[in-house]
């Protein structure tokens, strides 16, 4: 019987999204926003009723009034120099409001200057009238005015980059729009938490946060709102792949923009239509609108929607063939951004003069260019606080990495002696696991201490508040519920769960032991051969590119590279491979040679019976290589039989383990083993426990409630696995009383693996169930003794974020259960899951599983593997491949699918 079972794996979409002052903008796409969306400064101040000199404050209104009559002609026949005058005349007024004594008025007239001056495209100006506003607003006690504030100074924030601080603005502003009942504030907040998710990738998130303020918008019938929040969702369509679907919304933002009358808001959807052409293959028609769009931002004097519908039109004349014309307008386009200090589309065109110029042949210009866009990017990411929007970031701008390394390897082929190889190594390393890297820095910290307490409070309420809401969830799964109360609850878990993240975000931007960390680098070759690698070990690292692809070799003493098939080609054979492989009565196949043929045939001669260290990437992850073969005769040889073979994230990440536990004690005891425990009701073990009969196990248990959901959701059917008990005792049995620990059946427990006695043993062995959720992340896991001794239901789910908060000591977890080296593949970071919850908790080796794996086969798997370490003393990975070996030449068990599926992660000494 297989361990775990799934339906299929985890994939994210990661799909960009920028914020701006009318502007919407993907990282490798350019779009634009409607102007009414953001900024509009919404407050009311009622100017008849403050207490002021009236002569003097009627001077004010009437040089005020004059001002915005300006503006409001500036946006009417788009003159640009209305928006001068119009600056002019509110600093006139604002020195009256100032002599008069109105507070409200002068915080009002600053706050519009402050617009002005950021639709001017002068950020920094247009940040120190709002502060200054705010400051006012704050003082008299208008929550309406602060919460406009609040809105304006994270969206010129998000404009500048710093998303993370943008986010946490119009945090501040939601609740208090919400506190005044300002609906239309309420939706402009929303819109733009929705423009900063899609910038990071979060495409659904944003979705999500675009219809909430569409339904607001509505209520409120600001026609011209509404068709900014059409566009944006027509936008983030085109960004999930459903064209035509963001035609639609587009099509219908563009009458309601011409019914407002505002000349750029048209140009804007004109443009944004154009886009969708553009990205469907129709680049002439895509041509015709952008060419009605530009004239219009010209005239109207909107840097922004210059900027970027010059890049767009260089981008249809690069798809056209036409570089010189491409390189004109995005040259064009390029001093506007650096202008209005817009980095992140900064880089994007700097990105696309690259393009054009390797396609000239121009390499060293293209590789000067690129390294200007990375720089961009380690500079954006590294001012993101929270984890997970950092990792969603970083996998929105990965074709820039792929790209940096391309350029190295084609500068390579012409001068292969001036080192590019090896700095093509060290940008694949850059891109790669960088959140691991960090998080790995952190995990002996306790970044908390120091942290202002509510926040801890805050954190502490919101587990509480997502533990009852599953709760919930899963009691209502229990009885006659509808579709829309699901939906609702799983709404109610994300909000949860994106607060949840904010405070983790706020704890690390606030926490004195975090700034005091010091972010850990990538490595250089240098160091990868000094501080990784020794005479007995390879490093193979691949990187998977859209046109081609690049396998790099390392020694202690040297590096050597090679091309490789691109992506695409590599994953339809991945496809086929990992369906074969998984069959039991397939000793061989044409997969196997296949796939070896590409991706190790060209190192073969060099790999002699060295360790292999292999950092895969793309599909590459999902292929255990203990399988593959460098034989070319009849007879299949797995590459096992010559290697020890470990898997890495990335070569960094290695480094970094070693030197977290360099200096740690080794635990006084060797071993505990939990296994076999009790999943089902109708357990032998469970009879004659009265309780059991009527007691419902899914009622009273938050976490077995979470189980239920995850399991049915996995598609599996828990039953008992006998091996694991005949596991457990073999394995023990190696191992003196006083050096042990067992934990089977009720004593498998949620406790026993979460208690602080753990850290007494260098080697954690789970035999159970896990679970990998696609539809619930967050729930997969480690499946324990669902009942206590008296039969009662008890915890029994160690999920992925109790891993997280796991306080081990060990040199060594083995997760002897099903696919629990797969995860979340996330662009960037590879596959998230329990390998790097382990590694976070304390442990720098994993032995894991890539398939659902036989549960008699297994269990004689860990025996050999335990009686390789422990009465032979070889290290875990030579352990393992010696017990690997014995499998195969088991004649029961020679079929790949029996022995491949483990692999060990992390450190091989």
């Amino acid at each position: 019987m297989a361990r775990w079972k799934i339906r299929g794996l985890i994939k994210w979409q990661f799909l960009p999204f920028i914020a701006g002052w009318t502007i919407i903008i993907l990282t490798n796409v350019l779009w634009l926003s409607a102007a009414s969306s953001t900024t509009a400064v919404q407050y009311p101040v009622n100017i008849a009723q403050t207490n002021t000199p009236n002569v003097t404050r009627a001077n004010a209104q009437q040089v005020y009034g004059q001002g915005k009559e300006l503006y409001q002609r500036r946006n009417q026949e788009g003159r640009s120099e209305y928006l001068l005058q119009a600056i002019a005349k509110f600093e006139q007024a604002l020195v009256l409001y100032r002599q008069a004594g109105d507070r409200a008025s002068e915080a009002f007239t600053l706050a519009y200057i402050g617009k002005i001056y950021s639709n001017f495209g002068d950020k920094y100006k247009a940040l120190e009238y709002y502060q200054q506003s705010l400051a006012i607003e704050q003082n008299i006690g208008n929550k309406a005015g602060e919460a406009t504030l609040l809105n304006n100074i994270g969206k010129i924030y998000s404009e500048l980059g710093e998303k993370q601080k943008a986010l946490d603005y119009y945090n501040q502003s939601l609740p208090l729009r919400q506190l005044v009942k300002d609906k239309a504030g309420q939706a402009i907040t929303l819109g733009n938490i929705g423009t900063v998710y899609s910038f990071l990738g979060e495409q659904q998130k944003a979705l999500d946060y675009y219809n909430q303020s569409l339904i607001l918008k509505q209520q409120v019938g600001n026609k011209a709102a509404i068709a900014s929040t059409l566009n944006s969702i027509g936008k983030t369509y085109s960004d999930l792949g459903e064209k035509q679907k963001a035609l639609d919304y587009l099509n219908q933002s563009l009458p309601l923009f011409q019914q407002g009358g505002d000349k750029a808001d048209n140009a804007i959807a004109i443009s944004n239509i154009g886009k969708i052409y553009s990205e469907l293959g129709e680049q002439q028609t895509a041509l015709n609108y952008y060419n009605q769009s530009l004239p219009i931002f010209q005239q109207v004097g909107y840097k922004l929607g210059q900027a970027i519908t010059l890049n767009n039109i260089g981008e249809v004349y690069f798809q056209l063939g036409e570089q010189q014309k491409a390189l004109d307008y995005y040259n064009q386009s390029l001093p506007i951004y650096q202008q209005l200090r817009d980095k992140s589309r900064e880089a994007h065109t700097i990105y696309n003069v690259a393009t054009v110029k390797y396609d000239q042949g121009e390499l060293n210009t293209a590789l000067t260019e690129i390294e200007k866009v990375i720089k961009i990017v380690e500079d954006l990411r590294s001012k993101i606080d929270s984890q997970e929007l950092r990792t969603s970031y970083f996998a929105t701008v990965q074709n820039y990495y792929q790209f940096y390394i391309d350029v190295l390897m084609q500068l390579h082929k012409q001068h292969p002696e001036q080192g590019y190889a090896a700095l093509a190594l060290e940008t694949s390393e850059r891109s790669r696991a960088r959140s691991l890297l960090e998080l790995l820095s952190e995990a002996n910290t306790d970044i908390r201490q120091g942290v202002e307490p509510k926040l801890l409070v805050q954190e502490r309420k919101l587990q509480q508040q997502l533990d009852a809401l599953e709760k919930r969830r899963i009691q209502l799964l229990q009885g006659n519920y509808t579709e829309e109360q699901v939906q609702a609850l799983d709404q109610e878990n994300e909000k949860l769960l994106e607060a949840y993240q904010q405070i983790q975000a706020q704890i690390r931007a606030t926490s004195p032991r975090y700034a005091a960390l010091t972010q850990p680098q990538p490595l250089a070759l240098a160091q990868i051969q000094q501080q990784v690698l020794d005479d007995n070990t390879l490093l193979l690292e691949y990187s998977l590119g859209k046109k081609r692809s690049y396998l790099w070799l390392v020694t202690n003493k040297s590096i050597t590279s090679y091309e490789l098939p691109k992506r695409a080609d590599i994953e339809t054979i991945v496809q086929k491979f990992r369906q074969e492989i998984t069959m039991p009565y397939l000793k061989h196949s044409q997969s196997i040679d296949a796939l070896s043929k590409i991706i190790l045939a060209p190192v073969a001669q060099k790999l002699q019976k060295q360790r292999l260290a292999i950092v895969s990437d793309g599909a590459l992850q999902y292929v255990p290589f203990a399988s593959l073969t460098t034989g070319s005769g009849t007879q299949y040889e797995p590459l096992l039989l010559n290697h020890e073979i470990i898997t890495l994230p990335s070569a960094s990440i290695l480094a970094i383990l070693r030197s977290e536990h360099k200096e740690r004690k080794s635990p006084p005891k060797t071993l505990v083993v939990l296994a076999d425990p009790i999943f089902n009701r109708n357990d032998e073990r469970l009879q004659n426990k009265a309780q059991v009969s009527h007691s419902p196990v899914l009622e009273s248990n938050l976490d077995s409630l979470a189980l239920s959901k995850s399991a049915a959701d996995s598609d599996i059917n828990f039953e008992r696995l006998r091996f694991t008990r005949q596991e457990a005792e073999q394995i023990l049995a190696l191992v003196p009383v006083n050096q042990r620990k067992e934990a089977v059946d009720f004593n498998a427990s949620r406790t026993t693996a979460s208690s602080e006695n753990l850290s007494q043993y260098r080697i954690i062995h789970f035999a159970t169930h896990g679970i990998l959720n696609s539809k619930h992340p967050e729930l997969s896991g480690v499946v324990l003794s669902l009942f206590d001794p008296q039969g009662m239901p008890q915890n029994g789910f160690l999920r992925l974020r109790d891993v997280f908060n796991l306080n081990l000591k060990a040199e060594l977890v083995v997760l002897s259960a099903c696919q629990t080296g797969l995860g979340e593949e996330v662009k960037g970071e590879g596959l998230v899951g329990l390998t790097r919850g382990f590694m976070y908790a304390g442990s720098p080796r994993v032995v894991v599983s890539m398939w659902s794996v036989d549960d008699q086969a297994t269990s004689e798997l860990m025996k050999a593997f335990y009686k390789n370490m422990l009465k032979t003393g070889l290290t875990p990975a030579a352990a393992l491949r010696k017990a690997q070996l014995e499998i195969w030449r088991t004649q029961k068990y020679v079929a790949p699918y029996y022995w491949a599926a483990f692999t060990l992660q992390g450190e091989w000494m």
